[in-house]
């Protein structure tokens, strides 16, 4: 990721008017995945995102030195939004099984446009694949973790993490979505498959 330390100022002419550039590097990057769920990824190039933020291309090139700088930035942006503040938030919040629920239910429980968005872009793009498939071992990896902490054998944590993912995966690429109630229905049964052995023993979910 290559950006300027400081905040662009550059006074810009923009569509009509003068107006002081003060974008950090995350307002780009914010941006970019804005369009990148909106308009696809040939569209993550410095004058349509400019455009859209009402700016010259100027405060872009401040930040990041060409398009492959940018795109290399968004992909390591979106894994620390998308994985590393997750698992951060869920590890400040008691113990394993119960994380293990709210992932789950925080994962299945919304439409996953800019993740699809990614995933569509890394069928074309070697770096998007790479930062994909790198996504998909930490989070993998931190889901085993949990089923390990939670009881799981450490073998069986690790196929119950797969399996899990394969089902997040799914949900994300899939074009059809359930009625709310079909979807909760689907999520408790996800939910009541993974929990550790006691407490589904116990009947809680």
């Amino acid at each position: 990721m290559v950006v300027h330390p400081t905040f662009a100022r550059v006074n810009t002419v923009v569509y009509g008017g003068r107006m002081t550039d003060q974008l950090s590097a995350t307002d780009w990057l914010k941006q970019g995945l804005k369009t990148l769920t909106t308009s696809g990824f040939v569209a993550l190039k410095a004058e349509p995102l400019a455009k859209a933020m009402g700016v010259s291309r100027g405060s872009f090139y401040w930040h990041f030195t060409d398009v492959a700088a940018f795109h290399a930035a968004l992909l390591d942006y979106w894994r620390e939004v998308a994985a590393e503040r997750v698992i951060a938030a869920l590890e400040t919040e008691g113990r394993s099984e119960d994380a293990l629920r709210r992932l789950i239910r925080t994962a299945f429980d919304t439409r996953l446009a800019t993740e699809a968005a990614i995933r569509g872009w890394a069928m074309h793009e070697p770096l998007a694949r790479k930062a994909v498939d790198a996504i998909d071992r930490r989070r993998v990896s931190y889901i085993a973790s949990l089923l390990e902490k939670s009881g799981w054998p450490s073998a069986r944590a690790t196929a119950q993490a797969q399996i899990l993912y394969w089902a997040f995966v799914g949900f994300t690429l899939s074009d059809r979505q359930l009625a709310r109630k079909q979807q909760q229905d689907a999520i408790a049964e996800l939910i009541r498959i993974v929990a550790p052995q006691g407490r589904r023993q116990s009947g809680k979910v």
